[in-house]
């Protein structure tokens, strides 16, 4: 059984789909043993509380700089004995030891479809008004392997839906997460403790 421990900043709603996951019986092989937020208040800590699973803080504020907080974060990992850390709306970029220590072994999801729309600010709505601006007709869900470059990590599963028109950046990003992040998530997930996922010369090979 994999242990995974889910890093959260907020709300929480990936971290809700893949609980709603685990209820059902649909990640295999694998179970949340922890969540870990950047900061005091957030609501994906109540989730988690809700249902019973550990959660602590590692607070971003008030920590001198990234490389300290990135130990902190390691250090928590380490305890937790992950086999599987997600990124749910994690709001801090840790340096590249973290994703050293834990090569293929950090999942993230991404709300376009890599390699659009994606790298340094392009997070929450800031993804979706690109994508309005742009005028393109698709946009997506990416989940990826996290590593040292943001959103650079090989690709694991990706889901399409249309841009409608008269489509907000709020109206978008619901659609996605909805049709998209909280389904892609899940099943990326049990994938991964299922042993399903290959990473050869930098793709990720799914065998379904």
């Amino acid at each position: 059984m994999k242990n995974i421990v889910v890093l959260v900043s907020g709300g929480g709603t990936n971290l809700q789909a893949l609980i709603d996951a685990q209820q059902r019986g649909e990640i295999e092989n694998g179970r949340i043993t922890c969540v870990i937020s950047s900061k005091e208040g957030a609501y994906a800590l109540e989730r988690a509380r809700r249902h019973g699973i550990p959660a602590r803080v590692i607070a971003r504020k008030g920590c001198p700089d990234r490389g300290e907080y990135s130990q902190r974060i390691l250090d928590a990992l380490r305890e937790e004995k992950a086999d599987l850390i997600v990124l749910s709306g994690f709001m801090v970029i840790l340096d590249e030891r973290v994703a050293k220590a834990y090569p293929n072994q950090i999942m993230n999801i991404h709300p376009a479809l890599i390699p659009a729309f994606c790298g340094p600010g392009f997070y929450g709505l800031h993804v979706h008004e690109a994508v309005l601006q742009s005028g393109v007709k698709l946009t997506g869900a990416t989940v990826h392997f996290a590593n040292e470059v943001c959103d650079g990590g090989p690709i694991i599963l990706q889901g399409a839906i249309p841009v409608e028109n008269g489509d907000t950046p709020e109206t978008l990003q619901r659609r996605v997460m909805e049709q998209l992040e909280w389904k892609l998530l899940p099943k990326a997930v049990s994938l991964f403790c299922q042993g399903k996922i290959k990473v050869e010369d930098g793709v990720a090979r799914v065998y379904e």
